[in-house]
């Protein structure tokens, strides 16, 4: 279908077409004008990214899903049913009357009204985020100013309290568990210190390392001086041995001393004067015999000596003997002090042990328990009212300008379907092109219509010669 067909189809039908046109126009003027008029109010908040309690920013209160949190919680039906309690809507007269009215439940009604009322005000709210801030815009619509503004501030300040209250309520319950526990590990941890007490009380030991390494120092102390007198002891067991075998004169220890000295040197020279006077005198010379007697006196005394000091060699090893069995006893009764201190301090080391870890455990649950008493005593909220919703002065809906244009761009198009669709139902014939198209056979020429010069102005007809068209004829086969 060409232009010029269009043009003559909306032409012949523009009675049609305009009714529509303007019965559309009509239509929305006067369903806009008897619509009831809503107001919009606008209150916001800001979700502070900042923590309220601690300080400090907090990266959980400032991302995407903490938001989309909040804005789930601000339309939720707990925030709602706060917002009716508050504003004791349920007391309304009218209100009580629509409930009972959409609920079909007679004088009395059927259901929750709370939550019949909370979800009527949830129907006219919107909640959105200012772009990509932490700004959060609160919408509602309400046929009347105060009201809408009213019931926007109150969902705002509703949002606030149960936010408040959906951080508070878990730490005081929180709070209540670890009250139980502080008070379990206290007791755990009395108990660890009385067992510490009395541990120290029967031990008499109260710092283990210290007590150790002087024991310590002591057993190495006894253990070098037991070396040292198992040494003496040996070479004083060797000279006994090698006095009691007959060659005591041979020992440095008998030949160094002074009267076993001086008698060996009057004994040699006694044997000396004795050899002289007997090769000069003879072995029977009273002189020679008087020197015999003198040299034997001299050998007896000599030999009782030797004896004394063997004795004294003796002696002396027992004394070393009785030394290294003293040393040897302080030892191992050392070396028992040490190994028991040991196990002692291996004890103490685990009951100690035992008290750090209660003291640990019961220090972390009472920092839990303080900061959950905080938490449950904290007023703050992370969110404030950036502007509180007025109320509106213009209507929000509905919208005259918009619906207008609206009415006429569907007015438009619905009168222009309607009259192509008449034309379909009812096909006639509009210009040259469909004689052509319908018949298959050239036009020769058109008979003017009389009414159109009317219809145009009324001016004269121009010569029927001139206003006839001439159709092009096929040519020669």
């Amino acid at each position: 279908m060409s232009f010029r067909q269009l043009v003559a189809i909306f032409l012949a039908r523009w009675k049609t077409i305009g009714a529509i046109f303007l019965l559309t126009l009509a239509t929305t003027a006067v369903v806009t004008y008897f619509s009831p008029r809503q107001y919009e109010a606008h209150a916001s908040f800001v979700l502070e990214s900042k923590d309220a309690l601690y300080g400090g920013a907090n990266p959980v209160l400032s991302g995407a899903g903490y938001i989309n949190t909040q804005l789930a919680i601000f339309s939720s039906e707990r925030v709602a049913r706060r917002v009716v309690r508050d504003l004791r809507l349920t007391e309304n007269p009218s209100l009580r009357d629509r409930w009972r009215e959409s609920t079909g439940g007679g004088l009395g009604g059927a259901g929750d009204i709370e939550a019949w009322t909370a979800q009527l005000l949830m129907k006219s709210l919107n909640v959105e985020p200012a772009g990509k801030s932490n700004v959060i815009d609160v919408k509602y619509k309400g046929v009347e100013p105060s009201f809408a503004a009213r019931i926007a501030n109150a969902f705002v300040q509703a949002y606030i309290d149960t936010s408040r209250e959906l951080r508070v309520d878990p730490a005081k319950q929180n709070s209540g568990f670890f009250d139980v526990r502080v008070k379990q590990y206290r007791e755990q941890l009395e108990l660890a210190q009385a067992r510490l007490t009395a541990f120290q009380n029967r031990t008499g030991i109260t710092v283990t390392d210290e007590k150790l390494d002087v024991e310590t120092a002591r057993l190495n102390a006894l253990s070098g001086q037991m070396v040292n007198m198992q040494a003496i002891l040996s070479d004083s067991t060797s000279r006994q041995a090698q006095a009691r075998s007959g060659s005591a004169d041979q020992l440095s220890d008998i030949m160094l001393h002074p009267v076993v000295a001086a008698l060996k040197a009057d004994v040699t020279r006694q044997e000396v004067a004795l050899q002289q006077m007997s090769t000069r005198l003879g072995d029977n010379h009273p002189q020679v015999v008087e020197a015999k007697a003198s040299l034997a006196e001299l050998r007896r005394r000599f030999d009782g000596e030797v004896r004394r000091a063997t004795g004294s060699v003796s002696v002396n090893n027992s004394i070393n003997r009785q030394r290294e069995a003293d040393v040897s006893a302080s030892f191992e009764a050392q070396r028992a002090k040490v190994l028991r201190l040991k196990g002692v301090r291996d004890e103490m080391t685990t009951i100690q042990r035992d008290v750090e870890n209660a003291q640990r455990i019961y220090d972390s649950v009472l920092g839990r328990l303080t900061a959950s008493n905080l938490e449950s005593q904290n007023t703050l909220s992370y969110a404030s009212v950036l502007n509180p919703a007025v109320a509106p002065t213009e209507f929000s809906s509905p919208k005259i300008v918009k619906n207008m244009i609206f009415a006429t761009v569907l007015g438009g198009m619905l009168a222009l379907a309607t009259g192509l669709l008449l034309e379909f139902l009812d096909r006639k014939v509009r210009s040259i092109e469909d004689v052509s198209r319908g018949l298959g056979l050239p036009v020769i020429g058109v008979m003017p219509s009389p009414d159109r010069a009317r219809w145009i102005g009324g001016h004269a007809m121009a010569p029927l010669l001139a206003r006839r068209v001439l159709g092009q004829l096929p040519g020669p086969q």
